[in-house]
């Protein structure tokens, strides 16, 4: 019998729906007309948001809380050329994403219609893969495809470019039942030798260290890892990405590695003989200098992108795996150990080197006091998103990591705008969970308008921005490697009390009032300068049941240490 027909546009929601979707994030335009005016009738929630790189953050901080695609929705044009941010940002963590972007009709393509954009071409080098959908009978299978391709390997983004013309097309075609692309087969399995060897070199080890990152968290391993931790008691350290995969309240946990890591972490992974990393990329920011990374260790590296094994570093036994295969499939061959000497040599440079803050005026907020002051109000249970910068370092070195999906950030790409949008994605995603976000004036002020989506939907987000005046890692930098001249990175405090403290090279003249924009968005706002109130006023943010807005005017001569410079060894380390 011959299903009965629909519209092009008809047939997305209808797929959609099928795909598992639960909330779309948007904005509308001319071609995507049709498919907006069946939104109405869909079964899922349509979120609007206030810009298009707004909604695709929105919709990688509903992924990234849940490990399910984020949707998002819009026009041609510069609607589609405005996700191109959030879709890189997507794309270099590793964060499953479905972006379906308005088209001019077939027939236009090519002739620079208005609002016309190659987005195929475009948006090649930050995403995962693009459909351009040339009729409406391939709208159910394409949009099968690409949650599949999203989702399975290493998960990324796909966008969906459709013309206005394929949406208005009657079609009969239903959702696969099941999807089979025949070039893209990302599922692989270690071989029983690549287990006895990683078994071989674990039980060999005397220094050895876990390395979890991002990759651990999306594959669902983070009871693996702190199995075979315990199992072998091998001290544990994370990526930016990774935290949240190992309790870092465990004294086996050595915490963030990299550039703005725990001594206890870049040293022990540069004494190691063993480093077992799981799910990582060996980033520039977390090896520092190539050539003296890690010397005296072999290396196990499991990741489920076979171009990221000895793409950065060369590896003893490289496996293309899923995480969680592995570790599930190699425990029972794993000997268990002590390790004392090694774990006696670790907690030196534990007492030795913490990570640490020193108040610089006793009535002026520090930063990392910030921080501190929210984990205690959240007892260390609520979804933090971060933006980027320096209160993104604090966030992960001053709050105690210990659930996966919990600490939501930009990590490989460093996109500054994506803590509000991403919030607001992530409270839709888990109302069942406090969410906060920390960010800066910087990143602030580039998605703000956002604030007003949370308020719109009464979103019991707490955004808190730590107002330090300036961009502060630009700041920073410029402060140690460039002689002090703060060329654009001064953002300014007229007027605040902080501003009496910094030095004659700091002066501020100008800022927006940052309350009461937040305060003009509908939320319930705050201002802190006073230290002795930090505590109460995050608290009574963090407990209300509206949208809150907290601005702390903090010290903004403050620098996030440790710090490796980039390109150098870990004997660089800056501590102070």
């Amino acid at each position: 019998m011959k299903k009965e027909e629909r519209s092009g546009a008809q047939a997305l929601v209808e797929s959609l729906t099928k795909a598992g979707t639960e909330v779309l994030f948007g904005y509308p335009g001319g071609a995507v007309l049709d498919i907006f005016n069946c939104l109405p009738d869909a079964p899922f929630q349509f979120v609007l948001g206030r810009h298009e790189q707004g909604c695709v953050h929105m919709a990688d901080g509903y992924a990234r809380s849940t490990g399910k695609a984020g949707v998002c929705l819009v026009t041609s044009g510069p609607g589609a050329t405005n996700t191109i941010t959030g879709l890189a940002t997507a794309n270099m963590d590793g964060i499953p994403l479905v972006c379906i972007t308005g088209q001019v009709p077939l027939a236009q393509i090519g002739t620079d219609a208005f609002q016309e954009a190659d987005m195929s071409g475009i948006c090649r080098a930050v995403t995962k893969h693009s459909f351009l959908v040339q009729h409406a009978d391939e709208i159910p299978e394409i949009v099968a495809e690409a949650f599949y391709i999203a989702t399975h390997g290493k998960p990324g983004p796909v966008v969906i470019d459709i013309p206005k013309n394929v949406q208005q097309t009657m079609t009969s075609a239903q959702y696969p039942e099941r999807v089979s692309l025949r070039a893209y087969h990302p599922e692989s399995m270690a071989t029983t030798s690549q287990m006895t060897r990683f078994a071989k070199l674990v039980n060999e080890s005397k220094r050895p260290v876990l390395y979890a990152g991002g990759g651990v968290i999306a594959s669902g391993a983070a009871k693996d890892v702190a199995n075979l931790a315990h199992k072998a008691q091998i001290p544990v350290a994370t990526t930016l990405m990774g935290l949240g995969a190992f309790d870092e309240r465990d004294p086996l946990a050595l915490r963030l590695a990299g550039m703005h890591g725990s001594a206890a972490a870049n040293h022990a992974i540069n004494d190691a003989d063993l480093i077992i990393a799981l799910g990582v990329r060996f980033s520039d920011r977390v090896t520092g200098k190539l050539a003296a990374y890690a010397k005296r260790a072999k290396i196990i590296h499991v990741d489920c992108d076979p171009s990221s094994i000895g793409k950065n570093v060369a590896v003893d036994l490289g496996i293309v795996a899923d995480v969680k295969d592995v570790l599930t499939t190699v425990n029972s061959r794993i000997k268990p150990a002590e390790h004392k000497e090694w774990l006696a040599h670790i907690d030196e440079w534990k007492k030795k080197r913490p990570v640490s803050y020193k108040p610089m005026h006793k009535d002026v907020i520090m930063p990392q006091q910030v921080i501190e002051s929210i984990d205690r109000a959240t007892k260390g249970k609520a979804v933090i998103v971060t933006d980027v910068g320096q209160q993104q370092m604090w966030s992960a070195q001053f709050f105690r990591h210990n659930i996966p999906r919990h600490f939501l950030t930009s990590g490989g790409m460093g996109t500054m705008g994506f803590g509000i949008p991403a919030a607001i994605g992530a409270a839709f995603a888990r109302p069942d969970h406090k969410t906060v976000a920390v960010c800066g004036d910087g990143g602030a002020q580039m998605t703000f308008e956002e604030v007003v989506v949370a308020v719109e939907h009464k979103l019991p987000v707490t955004f808190v921005v730590i107002n330090n005046a300036c961009l502060g890692m630009v700041r920073q930098w410029q402060e140690l490697f460039y002689g002090k001249r703060y060329s654009g990175s001064i953002l300014s405090v007229k007027g605040r009390l902080a501003n009496e403290r910094l030095e004659q090279d700091l002066k501020y003249d100008y800022l927006p009032d940052l309350k009461k924009l937040a305060e003009a968005h509908g939320a319930e706002t705050y201002r802190v300068i006073d230290p002795a109130k930090l505590d109460s006023t995050i608290s009574k943010a963090i407990n209300s049941k509206r949208t809150t807005f907290v601005e702390v005017i903090v010290e903004p001569r403050a620098n996030v240490y440790p710090m490796q410079p980039g390109g150098q060894p870990v004997e660089g380390m800056i501590y102070e």
